[in-house]
């Protein structure tokens, strides 16, 4: 994979009660400004065709991203096609992690230990 991982906090629409406890703008500026990420963006859902769009808009092969969001049995469900239509493969790209019922600083910690992970991943 090429540079560091790209961050992507889906949201379910900002009123999905698994995200009620989580400042998502507090979360998001933590995971740009002081995780080792190349950047971070928040998308409001990105199971619906617009998310599709977005995937095979902005996927790149050789890239890889950290989808925060529900969980990650659902993401490989509702997103692999449009990956692979863009030439992406969700098994060896997409680094899926659930934060939904986690308050703003127990997201914190659990993404900040998971993108120590991935990386150590990437660089093998």
């Amino acid at each position: 994979m090429k540079g560091k991982p790209r961050f992507l906090l889906c949201v379910c629409r900002g009123d999905c009660p698994g995200f009620e406890k989580l400042n998502i703008w507090k979360f998001i500026n933590y995971v740009r400004n002081e995780l080792d990420v190349e950047y971070a963006i928040v998308h409001p859902q990105m199971c619906v065709d617009d998310g599709d769009r977005f995937w095979k808009d902005y996927a790149k092969k050789d890239t890889a991203y950290i989808v925060a969001a529900c969980d990650p049995k659902m993401q490989r469900k509702m997103y692999k096609d449009a990956l692979v239509e863009a030439g992406c493969d969700f098994d060896n790209q997409i680094f899926p992690i659930d934060l939904r019922n986690l308050s703003t600083e127990e997201a914190m910690k659990k993404i900040s230990e998971f993108i120590d992970e991935v990386s150590k991943k990437l660089q093998q």
